[in-house]
């Protein structure tokens, strides 16, 4: 059987791994040591042509059918992995057939959970693992993609200012439809809150959850969380016809989740004493989107948040408040936010990416001047954060803390990394 290489944009590089070999006895020499998660499946990372990838070994017509939801959902713009290539017609050197193997590329900056765990973290931080995969879990609702097996485990991690944003690395038992029913989208629910039960229970079994919840309890967050945000998005507003101001109400709701509504379906009573408006088209990226449009820097939502605030505090303090908007945002790129990102040492720069960095440096200049009772110029608070916090955190752009196989299991659901 020949080698068969499906990929919109084949690397000739690919041809270099060794194929013939099944995929748990690869070299660790072309391995990338990066920690790979609980999986039904054999996972490797491998560097090649400057970039990492991830290898999963999986039957033929399963690694097609992800490649191209993968595809489908990357052109709708779904925050989950990148598909690189398909290969397939694999043949051990002793004539045996092999699995076919689903290339991704590697997201720079994430964290399976149980990575995430293996670091010291603060309380909460389940439910705010939580609440990113429900905003995921709605954005690929919205967009028709039943997911079939949500869990922690089948979600990567960024850090976004404080919180997290989630990723969908395993779609093989999706679909892509036009529109999911309600019973589609609570069987996804059900999921999920079966699936986290279960994760958080094996990271309570191992002494890792730093949680004073009940597993169970912490679980039913993601059916709460996804049910408020679903309303807000999607559910219709009966206003009275003096009201009216509450459509531009709804809207800046809508904008503080972090959503714009391109299309709003309003319908007025006929005796005109009432108006009922409902989003048709909501689009995640409101900040991050405004960001992009003033400084060119493309960053996710939270962190766009918080970089807008300090944007308007800059402008406040210069007494700019009058003048075009895209010309102060300049000065605050080359006065501010370029000075602080490129303070960092070379040997440090793959702890974090620049704009959770600067994110850092925000609350660690206030943690300063809390305890100086004044306020501390941001020059001073990189270099005190650069020389007292950022040595000891961990290189998360592409080595994150240790293989989760090492990790306590009892019983986690089958999953990718």
């Amino acid at each position: 059987m020949a080698l068969e290489i499906t990929a919109a944009r084949p690397d000739p590089a690919l041809l270099d791994l060794p194929w013939r070999i099944p995929l748990e006895e690869w070299p660790e020499d072309i391995l990338a040591a990066l920690p790979r998660g609980i999986s039904r499946h054999v996972v490797r990372f491998v560097r090649l042509s400057g970039r990492v990838l991830a290898v999963k070994e999986i039957k033929a017509d399963l690694a097609r059918r992800e490649y191209e939801l993968l595809r489908n959902l990357n052109r709708l713009g779904m925050p989950c992995v990148e598909p690189f290539a398909v290969i397939s017609g694999r043949v051990g050197a002793d004539g045996r057939e092999l699995d076919a193997c689903l290339v991704t590329r590697h997201l720079q900056f994430s964290l399976p959970y149980r990575a995430l765990y293996s670091q010291t973290l603060r309380k909460g931080t389940a439910t705010r693992l939580i609440d990113a995969l429900a905003v995921l879990l709605v954005r690929l609702h919205l967009a028709g993609f039943w997911w079939g097996d949500v869990s922690l485990s089948n979600t990567l991690f960024r850090r976004d200012a404080g919180a997290f944003a989630a990723y969908l690395v395993d779609a093989e038992t999706g679909e892509l439809r036009q529109r999911l029913s309600d019973g589609q989208r609570e069987h996804d629910l059900d999921i999920a809150r079966i699936n986290i039960a279960g994760e958080l229970m094996d990271l309570e079994a191992g002494g890792l959850l730093q949680e004073d919840r009940d597993p169970v309890a912490v679980s039913e967050r993601i059916m709460t969380r996804y049910r408020e945000l679903w309303g807000e998005l999607t559910g219709p507003e009966l206003i009275d016809d003096g009201e009216r101001w509450r459509v531009e109400d709804r809207m800046r709701r809508l904008n503080a989740l972090g959503f714009d509504v391109d299309e709003l379906e309003i319908t007025t009573d006929l005796d005109g004493t009432s108006i009922r408006i409902q989003p048709k088209v909501v689009d995640a990226g409101h900040h991050s989107r405004r960001l992009l449009r003033l400084t060119g820097l493309d960053v996710r939502e939270n962190q766009a948040r918080r970089l807008l605030n300090d944007l308007d505090a800059f402008t406040a303090a210069t007494g700019r408040q009058g003048e075009d908007e895209e010309i102060v945002a300049h000065e605050w790129l080359t006065r501010i936010y370029e000075p602080v990102t490129r303070r960092v040492p070379r040997g440090l720069v793959a702890k974090l990416e620049p704009a959770e960095l600067f994110h850092e440096v925000l609350e660690h200049r206030w943690y300063l001047a809390e305890r100086a009772r004044h306020d501390i110029p941001i020059e001073q608070a990189i270099d005190d954060y650069v020389a007292s916090v950022l040595p000891g955190k961990p290189d998360e752009q592409s080595v994150l803390g240790v293989d989760t196989r090492e990790l306590p299991v009892i019983a986690g659901p089958n999953a990718q990394p």
